[in-house]
């Protein structure tokens, strides 16, 4: 996302140009308020391996606000309102992005854009559902949004570090050996984490873990790609959507015949100045979307036993039951 954000300050009248327009909702695209799964963990056994799971989340999980290349999800309102509409649909993996703000504080950014929304809504949001829905954990991915370069965001100056700030913020509510600085923690049973926060990994503003917090084995997970995760978010134009979609499903092959062991993280998602989140989604120019490729290639089954994390944009009904579907 970060290369198309500093297009979008460089070179703001392309936005009029670049192909638009509202694509028409489907079981893959931007129906999410159709799905319901609050308790959908509940039922599995406690020895499932967290890893084991197939589980929907989103991409930029809070970007409701910006423009139509900033925008990654539905709105369903302002601090934290969208982030419980999704958890009731049965997102579990949620991507977090924090700029620091005055006071030793986080809010919640999308490049320079403001989502309306801070760290401590989050943070109030995911206490309540999983206070009303102790069975399921939330696992989250939290990045320094701000790099301070053009089209991106600038921490406030004279705060304390990404790490001390965030430590300010945990509470038993997050699973412990995830948010110890000093000890990245074990991958988890399903048991272990009930009703609470799993920290996958803390990013820094250009991608790199921050210490050791979150999961050791995402310890290779940088900004893009690495073993176990699928983040080639590089779409140049909308013909190249074909080639985002052949990268997931190349993910998701390997995902279905890993070791379930291993936990493999696949973002459908994807941008540039040409291709907007909401084109490599839902399709554009009569080129099919990542959402709804995957929902006919889940349906097709192609042998697979799991989808592993799939990361979304604007994701539909059918798409997040689908996934579900697969535990």
């Amino acid at each position: 996302m970060k290369r198309a954000l500093v297009v979008l300050a460089v070179l703001p009248a392309l936005l009029v140009a670049t192909p638009g327009g509202a694509l028409a909702a489907d079981a893959s695209y931007r129906t999410l308020s159709a799905a319901s799964h609050p308790d959908w963990m509940r039922d599995l056994p406690d020895t499932t391996p967290l890893a084991a799971l197939s589980i929907p989340g989103t991409h930029e999980t809070m970007s409701i606000h910006g423009g139509a290349l900033t925008q990654t999800q539905e709105n369903f309102g302002d601090s934290g309102a969208t982030l419980a509409r999704q958890l009731t649909a049965g997102i579990r993996m949620i991507d977090i992005r924090a700029r620091v703000n005055g006071g030793n504080t986080f809010t919640i950014h999308h490049g320079a854009a403001y989502q309306n929304a801070n760290f401590g809504d989050v943070v109030a949001v995911l206490r309540t559902f999983l206070a009303d829905h102790p069975g399921e954990t939330v696992v989250m991915r939290l990045k320094q949004e701000c790099t301070g370069q053009l089209g991106s965001c600038t921490d406030v100056s004279g705060q304390k570090s990404f790490a001390d700030i965030f430590d300010s913020y945990v509470t038993p509510l997050f699973w412990q050996p995830s948010v110890t600085r000093a000890t990245a923690a074990g991958l988890p049973t399903l048991g272990a984490v009930r009703g609470k926060v799993v920290l996958a990994v803390l990013h820094g503003a250009f991608g790199s873990p921050i210490e050791h917090y979150g999961l050791a084995h995402f310890d290779q997970w940088r900004d893009g790609s690495s073993t176990y995760v699928q983040d080639n978010y590089s779409v140049p134009n909308v013909g190249a959507i074909a080639t985002k979609r052949d990268q997931v499903r190349r993910h998701l092959d390997t995902t279905g015949a890993g070791d379930p062991a291993r936990w493999y993280v696949n973002f459908a998602s994807g941008s540039s100045i040409f291709a907007q989140p909401q084109q490599v989604a839902g399709g554009a120019l009569g080129v099919q979307g990542v959402n709804p490729f995957l929902l006919v290639y889940l349906n097709e089954g192609h042998g697979l036993r799991r989808t592993g994390t799939i990361m979304l944009d604007f994701p539909g009904a059918g798409l997040i039951d689908k996934i579900i579907s697969y535990n």
